[in-house]
């Protein structure tokens, strides 16, 4: 069992956002969280999940939910937004609609080196494209939603598999998950989970899927699940695409 610090710590995270299972777990004994959000393009972290006075009097799940967010741009950040992919327009503040997060700013790189077609592609319309998909809450905040290459599309509804991780988190026997898609051939494409059990636990393939179909609509639960450890790169986020790949191996994969 995990034992409080005997002093508070706090902690700046950015990769891989935290769920807020983890965010409660690690404030349970005594960590606090910031989380930062930032890619290879830019220099150092463009967002920013910064505390809010009004949140001190939310339960502390309330709070772990705010706090996963990605938050809102940086100092060095200056401009951050979530714009619809075909138009441009920024999406409204309703932590609903899905857009691209677009950014620019003196720490966004200058393009790709000796590649003229991807930096175009990358800075089309003034704005660096992240490839990263999110809403805006009322509060201003950004919620990533997921990587555009990491959306399901199951017969043609469009499932975050972020959503379904921070789900799967929340199991008592779960260390680790990524949920990619996988080929069906009704759907197209249907959710599959690769879970790490915690040590010295042993949930089943049923266990996990029905754990998500009593919290979620039963269409976006994962069609299998498959234990094992998770490949990382050199900064330990999990390499999503090596997985997806495996499962799309010798097949074509359509995205919108």
């Amino acid at each position: 069992a995990a034992v409080k610090l005997r002093r508070p710590l706090q902690v700046l995270t950015a990769g891989a956002s935290p769920s807020p299972a983890i965010i409660q777990g690690m404030e349970d004994i005594g960590i606090d969280i910031t989380h930062v959000y930032g890619l290879t393009e830019l220099h150092g972290p463009h967002t920013i999940c910064a505390w809010q006075v009004s949140w001190v009097d939310l339960d502390p799940e309330t709070v772990a939910r705010m706090k996963a967010r990605q938050g809102v741009a940086s100092i060095t950040g200056l401009h951050m937004a979530v714009v619809d992919r075909e138009t441009m327009r920024p999406v409204p503040h309703d932590g609903q609609t899905v857009g691209e997060v677009v950014m620019r700013g003196h720490n966004v790189m200058l393009g790709y080196y000796k590649d003229p077609e991807a930096t175009e592609q990358a800075f089309r319309g003034g704005w660096f494209h992240s490839g990263d998909l999110g809403v805006v809450h009322s509060d201003g905040y950004l919620q990533i939603t997921d990587r555009a290459s990491d959306v399901i599309v199951r017969g043609g509804d469009m499932i975050s598999s972020m959503e379904i991780e921070e789900i799967i988190y929340q199991h008592p026997d779960v260390l680790e998950v990524a949920v990619v898609s996988t080929p069906d051939p009704v759907w197209g494409e249907a959710p599959k989970a690769f879970v790490v059990p915690k040590r010295g636990r042993t949930p089943t393939e049923e266990e996990i899927i029905e754990f998500c179909r009593s919290r979620h609509a039963r269409c976006k639960a994962p069609r299998t699940v498959e234990f094992g450890q998770l490949p990382k790169t050199a900064t330990g986020k999990t390499m999503k695409a090596k997985l997806r790949s495996r499962e799309w191996l010798g097949l074509e994969r359509k995205m919108s």
